[in-house]
């Protein structure tokens, strides 16, 4: 019984497994066909889609291609207005070129014309030129026959005889336009280049614008010039002087034109030097302390120099002034000394002359007030030193006298006379004014000697400290215009070939003496 349930069961389980899988199979087929639908539907909508951007992507290329021909179209039609505008460029060019040509033709037909006239003429020319020889040739020959002479002796003496009326005719128009010049020009230009160097004699460059400061050993002079050299360049920035550290053992040489910044200079690297420590700071505090220490020194002495004239009531800023003048020189002589000798000389003939001694006195003193700062402001000394005494209120007698004791302008008042004569007799005064005993006695000779080079000239003196050249001449050989152009080539003749400061006067002398006697 129990086999025939299993058998049962059995056989209801394979009817089950047989109809499951006949169900599965239907469902299968039913799904495979659904999605076989599917697919083909897909598929359509693909295929329509497709077709559908192709025309889309037909229709962007036609309109792309129809935008390339519009702008190639455009473009075309641009490059030909373009090569219209360039072709009648080219035509007007051309019918410019055609003008042109034609009036070079016409030109040049004009310079043959021109140049077969030109060529008749200068044949003409040669004609009579030889026709004008030939008769000069005989009236040479005539003019010997009739003379004696021989053609060179009648060119010699006819040369001779043209020179002299030349240059006598030169004199006399040198003569007429300096005089000319003299009546109508209110003064000489000034001889810049004389003024520019008569601080100092050549011969004295060095002794006047060196100074020196010994060291306490060699090794000062690395610590002078300090780490990559910034202690030497601080020292040269605040004093404007130049350091040389050379081979010289323990030395260092200052150079500067200016002998009060030298003495800044000096003092303040002799305290760096005893005081140990160098560097740009202190270098700069030690600088300013020597400058204001220095100022009341020049206030001091320039206060000695009005004591010791006598002479009161000075500004204050002219006497410090003054003092600079102490660090002043002109051909090696001390300028503050100068002032007091011209004071003293003014003085002594104010009262010879029965004028004020006081007022003398001050104008001889502030006569050289100029030179204190002639190297800031441009300009002759003797005005800027009336500008300084006019700025501080002195009077217009010393003003005036101070303006033209070297007759930038005329003296017009006896004191100004004075100032004048005065400061000639302190400058030339011998031993004032150093200049080598060798080198003076050749100036002197080499001056003589160009003045006796020149035809009719008799004797030369040189005088004056060779400041001044007298020339004596032959009065039979030299007259009175000649005296006039003679002095002008003298004069020349000695700046070409020698080398001098200041200026030498060339001083022509011509004088006939007719002596009788009555008995």
């Amino acid at each position: 019984m129990w086999g025939t349930v299993i058998i049962t069961a059995i056989i209801a389980l394979g009817a089950g497994a047989i109809a499951g899988f006949a169900a599965q199979k239907f469902f299968f087929n039913k799904k495979l066909i659904e999605n076989q639908k599917l697919a083909d539907r897909i598929l359509e909508e693909a295929r329509k889609e497709a077709q559908a951007q192709k025309k889309e992507l037909l229709l962007q290329a036609k309109d792309e291609a129809f935008k390339q021909k519009k702008e190639l179209e455009n473009e075309a039609r641009e490059r030909e207005k373009e090569l219209k505008k360039q072709e009648q460029r080219l035509q007007e060019k051309e019918e410019r070129l055609e003008n042109k040509l034609e009036k070079v033709t016409q030109k040049e037909s004009e310079v043959v014309a021109w140049e077969n006239r030109l060529s008749k003429q200068e044949r003409s020319f040669t004609e009579k030129e030889e026709h004008l020889q030939q008769l000069i040739e005989e009236q040479s020959n005539k003019l010997e026959e009739i003379s004696r002479l021989s053609r060179e002796e009648a060119r010699d003496r006819l040369m001779a005889d043209i020179e002299s009326k030349t240059r006598h005719e030169a004199a006399k128009m040198v003569r007429q336009i300096e005089m000319e010049a003299q009546e109508t020009a209110a003064k000489k230009a000034k001889e810049v280049l004389a003024l520019s160097i008569q601080r100092y004699a050549g011969d004295y460059v060095s002794e006047q614008t060196v100074s020196t400061v010994e060291l306490p050993s060699e090794d000062m002079k690395g610590r002078i010039i300090g780490r990559e050299g910034r202690n030497i360049r601080a020292i040269e920035a605040a004093t404007g002087v130049d350091l040389i550290i050379d081979d010289t053992p323990e030395t260092v040489v200052l150079s500067a034109y200016s002998p009060l910044r030298r003495e800044v200079a000096k003092q303040s690297l002799e305290r760096l030097i005893s005081d140990g420590r160098i560097h740009p700071a202190r270098i700069e505090d030690i600088v300013e302390k020597v400058k204001k220490e220095l100022d009341v020194k020049l206030r001091e002495i320039g206060e000695q120099a009005t004591f010791d004239v006598g002479v009161h009531g000075i500004h204050p800023e002219l006497i410090r002034l003054l003092g600079h003048l102490h660090y002043r020189t002109s051909f090696s002589q001390n300028v503050l000394q100068h002032s007091i000798e011209v004071a003293f000389l003014c003085g002594i003939m104010a009262a010879e002359l029965g004028l004020e001694q006081k007022k003398a006195k001050r104008a001889g003193l502030l006569h050289d007030l100029g030179k204190a700062v002639d190297h800031e402001v441009e300009g002759p000394h003797a005005l800027i030193g009336a500008d300084l005494a006019k700025k501080y209120s002195e009077s217009k007698e010393i003003i005036h006298a101070i303006a033209a004791h070297h007759e930038d302008i005329s003296p017009e008042s006896t004191l100004a006379v004075l100032v004048q004569a005065a400061d000639s007799l302190s400058g030339a005064r011998p031993g004032a004014r150093k200049e080598l005993l060798e080198n003076y006695v050749n100036r002197l000779e080499e001056l003589e000697k160009i003045a006796t080079g020149f035809n009719g000239v008799h004797r030369s003196f040189a005088i004056q400290a060779g400041r001044e050249l007298r020339v004596m001449v032959d009065c039979d050989q030299i007259d009175d215009d000649a005296t006039h152009l003679l002095s002008k080539e003298i004069a020349q003749r000695i700046e070409e070939n020698m080398t001098y400061p200041g200026q030498i006067k060339v001083t022509v002398i011509r004088e006939k003496r007719a002596v009788g006697y009555a008995k």
